[in-house]
């Protein structure tokens, strides 16, 4: 396990939030968390990127604890793509790509070849190469939201940590940067990822943490996780989990409650 949380104690203005938390992220695996409205799944990925410190126990990333690395250091190991991020007012959509490169520059490492590779790359990636030279704030909402996916990609880490990255985006473009994130793990990236659908979470995540109350519930392939006694424990929702038509994967049918003893019963 390159990443994982140790008995961990986390919150925010002295609301405990998490207490005694343990996580392991499987290397080289598409990991989704996934649990209710505020039963802590943002305030584990922000612990595990740093972002938030533990009151109490720690986050290891390959046997060390991430408090121990240099900021630049962990940047180069671990990218974070927050809920919101805004953009400054006139920038150009290669130019905030770029910032992507800022833990590989410093005092005597300026712009190279590789830098500019690797931006290029990230805008082919997502396919913004033709809108490079445009302004970040003419785009649409799921442009923009390419172009901070490029930026996260041109840090080249190897771990990319996504807090709910599809929320605000029409259906197409949901499955359009779900695609891409697919894409990153199939190039071999350690993907985590904060989702809300749970059929996105059973199509493409190969692990799955599922959270409520602070507390993991349960931990493993969707297809062992996504049940329906799993679905009414966690999210109270009665439903029916049946394969996927195309994909084969679980996939959630909610009962409809005047008619859900009907349909159990046949």
């Amino acid at each position: 396990m390159r990443l994982s949380a140790e008995s961990i104690t986390i919150g925010y203005d002295r609301k405990i939030i998490s207490e005694d938390l343990s996580v392991e992220v499987p290397e080289d695996s598409f990991t989704a968390i996934i649990g209710p409205n505020g039963c802590g799944k943002s305030t584990l990925l922000r612990a595990l990127a740093r972002v938030l410190t533990p009151s109490a126990g720690e986050v290891l990333l390959d046997g060390k604890a991430v408090q121990q690395y240099r900021s630049k250091e962990l940047a180069q190991r671990l990218g974070l793509l927050p809920q919101s991020s805004l953009a400054p007012d006139g920038i150009r959509v290669a130019d905030l790509v770029s910032r992507g490169r800022a833990p590989h520059q410093g005092l005597f490492q300026q712009w190279q070849a590789s830098d500019e590779e690797a931006v290029n790359a990230a805008l082919q990636a997502t396919k913004l190469t033709e809108l490079s030279g445009r302004l970040v704030d003419e785009l649409s909402g799921g442009q923009r939201q390419r172009v901070w996916v490029a930026m996260l990609l041109a840090q080249q880490t190897s771990i990319m940590l996504l807090d709910e990255p599809t929320t605000f985006l029409d259906i197409a473009h949901q499955y359009e940067l779900m695609e891409l994130f697919r894409g990153f793990h199939e190039q071999g990236k350690t993907v985590v990822t904060v989702l809300h659908d749970l059929n996105q979470a059973a199509r493409y995540a190969d692990h799955l943490i599922v959270m409520r109350d602070g507390r993991v519930i349960a931990t493993g392939h969707p297809q062992d996780v996504i049940t329906g006694e799993m679905v009414e424990e966690v999210f109270g929702l009665r439903s029916l989990v049946v394969p996927d038509p195309v994909t084969g994967t679980p996939s959630v049918v909610p009962l409809d409650p005047r008619t859900a003893t009907a349909t159990e019963a046949s």
